[in-house]
């Protein structure tokens, strides 16, 4: 007991008691905590978790529907809340999170591309179709009785619903977080139902489980290079809030190593999530093997959280040190551009054609980074959405262009059968030729994606790429805009290729199998009619759209 008084008497300011005995005055206070401005993110997270309750007590056969409904409803509730933030500037839970002109456009984005990726996940088919892209039963292995048992059973998987809300919540989180701390939670929580989802797919199961392992062994490297990078920073300014680590670097006469590194290692992290050269190896294999509307969805929305979080580390942490970032990004975004461009002409697979076009994309992006200037900031948060709709559009096309097996079995009266049954997704690019003949409306909706890709007027990508462009001249960096170019050219050539392989090419004839389109639920068709609408709308009437970008460029510390 002598001890103890001993100590609390020491303590500087301590009260006296009754009995001689002091203690210390409570300084706890509790933060502040603006719950409007984080009901985007509770919204979808309370969903997430309703998902969950769903899967322990409803039986199996009757999940579906809620699990549908409670996930959709909570994203366009999100989708609200963000709409009603609209022009709100604060940083809230003690400064852990930034609500700004750029996380609400942001946010606003993912929920909008989520939305459209989960009716790209709940498509099942018709009553002559089953377009289930997911296993019946993930925990069986590929080719067991236990799997034939749970398709002949007609299981449906129904927890990537709750699993995708949860990724969904993390990515509204990580371009919001303001501090390194929130951020790497937030990308662990984006992460992680990714890595189980991406090894989910009902057909080509091994390829699928082989994608997933690599995206959560490569995941897991990125992880541990922005959590080591966090550490760096934090022994330089004593802090990981991002106005701390800006302020400690402005103080600073020179540049600490401590600082250089921690900034290279968050670098690693944040560029394995892009798909930046040379972090780009998971991605192909990812995109190939995950469940095509996973993808989609991988491909839209993780993009626009990974940059978001980027351009907030960028601009609020390190405007100090952009002279020792710059040279670096530059040489990753030429590598990107380049090799993006280059390796997608040699794909014969038509996801992986569109991944190596998403690390193309991603170089385009990586120019408004570079720009530092407000312009730079608008130009990618409307590239981001354009880029977004179109690649959600391109994969809902890749799900409809299906292999099918002709005439069986006999028909019983001596004539063959002329049923045909579906596969899986036909992504060999011959599958594709003469689709313009055998599904014209699906392959006018596949090359205006194309189209906006390679950065036609008329189309998103041409609006996009022009304000990236601009804005990378008006920051100082021309020579990226020559290469960005060169890139375009080069790019233009495998989009194009598809486009004659589509009109003119003769179908693949096969007696006994062949490609067929099939006629999705109103589920698939909504996204795709959205996806085009708006690549087309954000190319002929962008102005509303660049408007609203260049309102949101800004940010609060």
């Amino acid at each position: 007991m002598s001890v103890l008084s001993t100590l609390l008497a020491a303590a500087p300011g301590a009260p006296a008691t009754p009995g001689g005995l002091t203690t210390t005055a409570n300084t706890f206070t509790a933060p502040h905590v603006e719950y409007r401005a984080l009901m985007p993110m509770l919204v979808v997270f309370g969903a997430a978790t309703i998902g969950i309750l769903i899967e322990a007590f409803l039986p199996r056969t009757r999940r579906y529907w809620p699990q549908v409904a409670v996930s959709l409803a909570g994203v366009l509730v999100a989708l609200g809340f963000v709409i009603a933030n609209h022009g709100m500037a604060e940083t809230t839970a003690a400064d852990a999170v930034s609500v700004d002109g750029v996380t609400l456009f942001l946010q606003g984005t993912i929920l909008a591309l989520a939305l459209l990726a989960l009716l790209l996940v709940a498509e099942r088919g018709t009553p002559v179709v089953d377009l289930d892209a997911f296993t019946a039963q993930g925990a069986t292995a590929p080719g067991s009785g236990g799997e034939r048992a749970a398709d002949t059973a007609g299981l449906r998987t129904t927890e990537v619903f709750p699993l995708m809300l949860f990724s969904v919540g993390g990515m509204l989180l990580f371009p919001a977080a303001n501090d390194l701390l929130t951020s790497f939670v937030a990308l662990e929580v984006l992460s992680l139902p990714l890595y189980l989802l991406c090894g989910l797919a009902r057909r080509r199961r091994l390829l699928s489980q082989e994608a997933a392992m690599k995206y959560f062994l490569l995941g897991a490297f990125s992880s541990a290079f922005f959590l080591y990078g966090i550490a760096m920073l934090y022994g330089y300014s004593g802090s990981v809030r991002l106005s701390d680590i800006a302020t400690s670097i402005t103080a600073a006469p020179h540049s600490d190593v401590l600082v250089l590194i921690g900034i290279a290692l968050l670098a690693v992290g944040l560029l394995f999530k892009i798909g930046a050269v040379p972090f780009h190896a998971w991605t192909p294999d990812v995109y190939q093997g995950a469940p095509t509307p996973i993808t989609a969805f991988m491909a839209a929305a993780t993009k626009v959280a990974a940059f978001g979080a980027l351009l907030r580390i960028a601009y609020v942490a390190l405007p100090g040190m952009r002279w020792d970032w710059r040279p670096v990004m530059w040489g990753v975004a030429v590598l990107t551009m380049l090799a993006g461009a280059i390796l997608a002409i040699t794909q014969r697979d038509i996801k992986r054609m569109l991944a190596y076009s998403a690390i193309l994309n991603a170089g385009y992006i990586l120019l408004g980074v570079i720009s530092t200037t407000t312009k730079g900031v608008s130009a990618t948060l409307f590239y981001l959405a354009a880029y977004g709709f179109a690649t959600v559009g391109a994969f809902a096309v890749v799900t409809l262009v299906r292999e099918s097996v002709r005439g069986g079995s006999d028909s019983g009266e001596g004539g063959e059968d002329d049923s045909v049954t579906i596969g899986g997704e036909a992504t060999d690019l011959s599958a594709w030729a003469g689709l313009g003949k055998r599904s014209p409306l699906l392959a006018a909706c596949f090359t205006v994606f194309l189209l906006a890709f390679a950065g036609i007027p008329l189309t998103s990508g041409f609006t996009g790429k022009f304000a990236l462009f601009t804005a990378a001249i008006d920051g100082g960096a021309w020579p990226l805009v020559i290469v960005g170019v060169i890139a375009s050219a080069a790019a233009a050539f495998f989009y194009v290729r598809v486009i004659v392989l589509m009109y003119f090419s003769e179908p693949l004839r096969d007696e006994v199998s062949g490609p067929v389109v099939v006629v999705p639920s109103p589920m698939t068709t909504i996204a795709l009619t959205v996806s085009v609408a708006l690549t087309i709308a954000l190319g002929v009437l962008p102005q509303i759209a660049l408007d609203l970008a260049n309102k949101a460029a800004y940010f609060v510390q």
